[in-house]
């Protein structure tokens, strides 16, 4: 795992854009895993820019979302169908007939949750996948106990993650308390990981997911165990970090860092 830490929220987000550009210049059919949430926003934003500024070509690209409100259709303001659209898709030269989520209105959750998996399996898997932390830990919405070779399903939310969420609905109470997401064992198939973390208030659980002992109740340690994995944060999410001068090493004196430094 390689973490890098930039001085602010900005350097941190233009970084990833930059990791993410590079990996699309390399090989423009790239299939992507995409998040949602707050810290995403500047990211696509950015990206968007590099696409209409920087000739950045999403044209052959396909995407897969992490997870999905189960009883939000597409349409509406709050699912995440929506909010990739608005934040990006609408925005790049992307064929949205290569954007994937899972369907929040299907009518069994088990077989849409395997027609996911599938969907994946045929693109030829995951090359990157973009991820961010909950408060919890969690990746997706693979909460606390959460299995760490789980794969794509239906998952109960947790008190928390309903609390965070909610208030970003016109009415909190119309928040779903369940979810379609990509199981910790779907994230890690990919080839390759980017996360984006940033804000003193992830400083604490996010210092032990990268740094803490494995466990289901961080669902984000299992990314300790992947061979490729890239965290990017700001100085306020590292704070608690024990082994950030030599992170600070690895940056500075690796050749393969050289472009971003």
């Amino acid at each position: 795992m390689e973490v890098i830490i930039r001085p602010n929220a900005e350097s941190a987000v233009k970084l990833t854009a930059k990791l993410i550009a590079d990996s699309f210049r390399a090989k423009p059919d790239t299939t992507i895993g995409l998040a949602t949430g707050r810290t995403m926003e500047a990211l696509y934003a950015e990206l968007s820019r590099m696409n209409k500024e920087e000739d950045l070509d999403f044209s052959l690209a396909k995407t897969f979302n992490l997870d999905e409100y189960i009883g939000l259709p597409a349409e509406n303001v709050n699912s995440y169908r929506y909010y990739m659209n608005f934040h990006l898709f609408n925005n790049i030269n992307i064929d949205k007939r290569n954007t994937h989520l899972p369907n929040g209105m299907a009518p069994d959750d088990k077989a849409e949750a395997a027609r996911y998996e599938e969907e994946i399996k045929h693109a030829g898997g995951i090359d990157i996948q973009l991820l961010g932390i909950g408060r919890d830990g969690h990746i997706g919405f693979n909460e606390p106990l959460s299995s760490l070779g789980s794969r794509t399903r239906a998952k109960a939310l947790t008190p928390e993650t309903y609390a965070q969420n909610s208030p970003l609905f016109e009415n909190p109470e119309d928040m779903p308390k369940r979810a379609f997401t990509m199981g910790v064992g779907t994230i890690m198939d990919a080839r390759r990981i980017f996360m984006l973390v940033t804000g003193a208030e992830k400083a604490d659980v996010f210092a032990k997911a990268i740094e803490g002992p494995v466990t289901s109740m961080i669902s984000a340690t299992a990314l300790q165990l992947h061979p490729n994995v890239v965290v990017v944060c700001d100085e306020a999410a590292a704070k608690n970090l024990v082994g950030r001068e030599y992170y600070d090493f690895v940056f500075q004196n690796e050749p393969e860092w050289e472009p971003y430094r």
